[in-house]
């Protein structure tokens, strides 16, 4: 079996990540990233507007500022589908975890969570954001050029198979068993 999932491989599969849930969808897994290419994997995660993921290193480092060189809050919380996750990570013991904040068996694409949608996730509400997740370099050398290739196709964009990113609009606690409604 080849490391990475291939273009075929992923293309086959497709069907099963767009029959993700709509609404009322399972978390499966809380990552905290307290520093880069640190993972904390937890059992709750407090959210809040300012910090957003509370000890996550996105208030201290991220990719993306604001013009006065702040943070930029709409890529506080990172969402990944679950079946995406199941498909590009082939050998789960053997690659990197992506590092997004929460990992759900959701639809996340434009036509079910719009730009502005907000999420109830445990007391915590997020906002889905304008900026489009397209995977990053580190993505390429974990999961493989073809996973990227997938994501951005012109007829997967809509999806969102990368995730969705999203910034914090009420501060609470999100734990394994809460699960992601629209709010």
């Amino acid at each position: 079996m080849s490391q990475h999932a291939t273009l075929e491989f992923l293309n086959a599969r497709r069907d099963w990540v767009l029959a993700a849930p709509k609404d009322n969808a399972p978390i499966l897994t809380l990552c905290l990233r307290p520093e880069l290419g640190e993972r904390s994997f937890v059992s709750s995660l407090q959210l809040d507007p300012k910090q957003g993921v509370v000890g996550d290193r996105w208030i201290r480092k991220t990719w993306m500022y604001t013009i006065d060189g702040k943070p930029d809050p709409r890529i506080q919380v990172c969402l990944l589908g679950s079946r995406v996750l199941q498909l590009i990570r082939r050998d789960p013991d053997g690659m990197t975890y992506p590092g997004d904040n929460i990992i759900a068996d959701m639809d996340f694409s434009e036509s079910n969570l719009p730009v502005g949608q907000r999420l109830q996730i445990g007391s915590a509400i997020i906002e889905v954001s304008d900026v489009f997740n397209t995977a990053c370099s580190k993505w390429n050398e974990r999961h493989g050029s073809d996973s990227i290739k997938w994501i951005n196709l012109p007829e997967n964009k809509e999806h969102r198979f990368r995730g969705i990113l999203c910034r914090v609009v009420q501060a609470g606690e999100v734990t394994l068993t809460d699960k992601i409604q629209k709010a």
